[in-house]
This record gives structure tokens, sequence and C-alpha cells, in this order.
């Protein structure tokens, strides 16, 4: 997909470490995951949880600044974001790198190679990083055979395409502090979707790579940012964002302050 508010076992040079792992430990890993729920849907039962969970074909660890997979590289699975956070970008046509959407643990990552059977997006970690590879051909076959797993990955799918959504009504319809306060709560969901402070986190990106999102200028970034600030509605030290008026923020996207 394009914007979200997700042989394969052999590593590149730039890429990741794969870390081989046994079908007995794969087994205990998949069962005590936090992304059980993730992987995993409800209602399957032992017998079928089993053959989900030799489905997942190994572990990478990807640095950060380093790219998980490329534009125009072969599309053969789709990771389940463990540990870190990631981007994804295109090219513009002027040359200039796009953000297209920020992924945390949690996630899924590489659906956008489904169509073409080629990745139509660059995905970097914007610190180290941990994936679980899913072999698409060996998931989709699977999930023929198992309804339930069906289901649940089109409601993944679905799930990506009404955040792409979302944001072409961010970038098409609000003004520069309704974008950062929509990114600001769109964040806070998330965070707390798994588990996380919603009012407390780290912003991973850059003020730029916001800007590059949003479809805004660094210094609009920086100045909406210093505004929120101000007004109390957000406190920011760095990367580090407390969100200390979640419905202000709101109201903020509801035309109901300037």
């Amino acid at each position: 997909m394009s914007r979200n508010f997700a042989s394969i076992l052999i590593p590149t040079m730039h890429t990741a470490q794969v870390i081989p792992i046994s079908p007995q430990r794969l087994k205990i890993a998949c069962s005590e995951c936090s992304l059980r729920e993730l992987c995993l849907p409800v209602g399957l039962s032992e017998i079928e949880v089993e053959r989900v969970e030799t489905l997942i074909g190994g572990r990478r660890r990807i640095k950060r600044q380093h790219p998980l997979y490329r534009i125009g590289d072969p599309f053969d699975a789709i990771y389940a974001v463990r540990t870190g956070f990631f981007k994804t970008e295109v090219l513009a046509d002027d040359g200039r790198e796009q953000v297209t959407g920020f992924q945390m643990a949690g996630e899924i990552m590489g659906m956008d190679g489904i169509v073409t059977e080629r990745h139509s997006c660059t995905a970097i970690a914007l610190e180290d990083s941990e994936v679980c590879a899913i072999p698409f051909m060996q998931l989709e076959q699977l999930a023929r055979e198992i309804d339930t797993l069906q289901r649940h990955f089109h409601k993944v799918m679905s799930r990506e395409i009404v955040r792409d959504q979302g944001v072409m009504m961010l970038l098409g319809t609000m003004r520069a502090e309704e974008r950062v306060a929509a990114f600001l709560l769109n964040l806070s969901q998330r965070f707390a979707t798994r588990g996380y402070s919603p009012t407390e986190f780290v912003l991973r990106m850059t003020r730029e790579e916001i800007g590059s999102y949003l479809g805004l200028k660094l210094e609009t970034v920086s100045r909406t940012f210093s505004r929120l600030h101000d007004e109390q509605l957000i406190e920011v030290r760095q990367k580090n964002v407390r969100l200390l008026d979640i419905p202000g923020i709101r109201r903020l996207m509801r035309h109901e302050c300037d």
C-alpha cells in the first residue's frame, strides 16, 4: 500500500541479518510473541495454528537507516514488525524522496508488492528493528484452505486501504495545524492499541520526514510544533512528545480553534 496511519531467507549486503530458527523454537516464539494476534487470528484450531506457525520464514534484523526492501525488489513476503520503526518512501517525479508512511511494532509491511510482484516503495528502518518474514505464496495457499486466515488478512489489507483514504483526506482538506494534529492523534491511537502510552512517546522520524509525509515544508512543521507547544496542547523536548490536551487537539482538527 502507498501510505498508512507491514529465496526470502537470503540477506543482501545492505539489508537484514536472518536468524535461523528451528521449527520447535519457532513454535515457541510465535506462541509467546506479542504479534500473535496480528499473525494468528482468533478462531483457529490447534492444528491450524501449528500450520500458520510453520509458515513464518525467519526473522530479520535491520540496522538503523538500512533498507528492508527497495523499490523494484522482487516481492515474495510480507513482514510483521516485531520491534522498531520504519518509514516507506518513493521517488517523486523531480527525484525527491517522498515519505508515504510510517510503520511500528505490531504492524504489517510489504503489501505494496502484491499487485506487480515488485515492491513499489522502499522501506527504511528508523531505528534498529526486527521483522518476521511471511512468504506470501505459501500464505495465499494456506489462506485458501483456512477461511479464518483468509478473512483475517483481508481485514488487514482493508485497514491499510482505510488508512490510505484517511491520508488523502488529510492532505486534501486540512490546514498545516490540522495535519500535524491528525498525525499526532494517529500515532497516539496506534501506540495505545499496542499497549504503549497514548500521551507520551518518542518520534523516531525527523521533522523533515514528517513534513514529507504530510505535504508540508520543514519550517512549517517546526513552526506548527512550536505553536502547539505554546498553546499547551503538547510538550516537545527534541524527539520526545507529550500530548497534554487530547480533546484540545481534536478540537483543532474540527476548526474549533484558530
